[in-house]
């Protein structure tokens, strides 16, 4: 039996992952150091899993939100979801041949470099504009599926911050639609990720179910706030997320030298 004290301090995490992740995605980045600190004893699937069994409801109350007062390419997101899970699928088994500390350091740099840059650029993300037009824009954002897609797999933190840099950067779009169509994509590769997780009994419904309630919650304030304070708020927020990537990437590394 859990200590009531612990029951808060999950609720109010995934309740401020819930906001997070809908804003701008990396809810995770919360989540998952929280459930690990609490929880020692946990194999890292079961926190995993019982993560991603409560980020994919928030996800889907955010997704939903973005669709109706926003609007969505659901084609781009479908099929950029696809490519993702393909290259996510194929990144896990990367994984074994190429070491992340080998990886991982070259990809802080890449992280910094990106923040530096999303910070000293003001107008970056403010105007929506995409890049391409019909299939050539499609074949684009599918490219950016499987390129983040294989980090996914393959690394894992901060993926839907990175999706929205990539739709932003390369495909033109604002911090907005980028927001917005990111999480179409985050929901499908969750749900599919889930039913795995389900069948092998990793979730533990006890922290999941509560933490489940709270992310909608926070899925739900936090998309209604990124669309009614617009591309600004996205802004910070995603260099809020960003910086908590630069410091666990950077963790990391740290550790792998020792």
């Amino acid at each position: 039996m859990l200590d009531w004290w612990i029951y808060v301090i999950i609720c109010f995490g995934a309740l401020f992952a819930g906001f997070i992740d809908a804003v701008v995605g990396g809810g995770g980045l919360i989540q998952v150091p929280m459930l690990l600190i609490l929880f020692p004893e946990l194999s890292h699937v079961q926190v995993i899993a019982t993560n991603r069994f409560a980020s994919v409801a928030g996800t889907a109350v955010a997704a939903f939100q973005y669709i109706r007062m926003v609007g969505v390419d659901l084609s781009v997101a479908v099929v950029t979801g696809i490519t993702a899970a393909i290259a996510s699928f194929s990144g896990t088994f990367v994984m074994e041949l190429i070491k992340p500390e080998v990886f991982k350091p070259l990809l802080l740099i890449v992280i910094i470099i990106l923040a530096v840059y999303t910070f000293m650029k003001k107008d970056f993300g403010a105007v929506h504009e995409v890049k391409y037009k019909g299939k050539t824009f499609l074949f684009v954002c599918g490219a950016i599926g499987a390129v983040i897609g294989f980090y996914n797999g393959f690394i894992g933190p901060g993926t839907g911050s990175l999706l929205v840099f990539a739709f932003v950067s390369v495909a033109g779009m604002n911090f907005l639609h980028a927001s917005s169509t990111s999480k179409i994509i985050n929901a499908i590769a969750d749900a599919a990720s889930l039913i795995g997780f389900l069948l092998n009994g990793a979730v533990l419904f006890k922290l999941a179910l509560p933490m489940m309630a709270c992310n909608m919650l926070g899925g739900y304030i936090g998309s209604k706030a990124a669309i009614l304070k617009g591309n600004v708020f996205i802004r910070y927020v995603f260099l809020l997320v960003i910086s908590l990537l630069i410091i666990r990437l950077g963790r990391d590394v740290i550790m792998s030298w020792k």
